[in-house]
């Protein structure tokens, strides 16, 4: 299976960075073909400008500069999401990401003024994270970051996707053993993908 893996965190030495080298792994490890996209090492530009906006339902043209990107997810089978949950949301590259990538014609498409799920090509997809806080908290605020993977992006994917949400909570006071743990359980969920 051809795996859009997106990753999106700075720092290359953060446990986020040590989950996202499991998740290549593990999905290499099973034979999939793993298109891996690190965010922030390719520059990716989240903003979306004034230009952007107002060519953002001209399906004929709104790809344009982001036309690389288009390509890859429409090619995938998968989507592997990586990243930490930052006040109780992704990553501002990764909601760029989004914003500029999930396209009216991407990822939608309107007839008729209703929404209709268009990336049909994803048929798995997965969410690896971490949160500082506990699932407690995170719970109480609504859990943002889930909500979204397990339904708005899951809407606009082939039905039969079911969505993997795998989170280390708590990071504030993990352990080198819980931390541990959380990495096996990622290598084992993506070698059996």
């Amino acid at each position: 299976m051809r795996v859009l893996v997106l990753y999106a965190h700075p720092d290359p030495d953060s446990f986020g960075a040590a989950l996202h080298r499991a998740v290549v792994k593990g999905l290499e490890e099973a034979g999939h073909d793993v298109d891996d996209c690190d965010l922030n090492a390719e520059g990716f530009d989240p903003v979306l400008s004034r230009e952007g906006r107002v060519g953002y339902h001209d399906v004929a043209s709104n790809t344009l500069p982001v036309a690389g990107y288009v390509e890859r997810l429409r090619a995938a089978e998968a989507l592997v999401l990586c990243f930490p949950v930052w006040n109780f949301g992704y990553p501002a590259i990764l909601k760029g990401y989004f914003d500029r990538v999930f396209l009216p014609g991407v990822s939608f498409k309107l007839n008729d003024g209703k929404v209709r799920p268009n990336l049909w090509n994803i048929r798995r997809l997965v969410a690896v994270t971490t949160y500082g806080g506990s699932r407690w908290r995170a719970f109480l605020m609504g859990d943002p970051p889930r909500k979204v993977v397990c339904r708005a992006l899951r809407a606009v994917c082939h039905p039969s996707a079911r969505p993997l949400y795998l989170a280390h909570y708590d990071m504030n006071r993990a352990t080198a053993g819980s931390r541990d743990a959380f990495l096996a359980r990622v290598s084992k969920k993506m070698r059996t993908l």
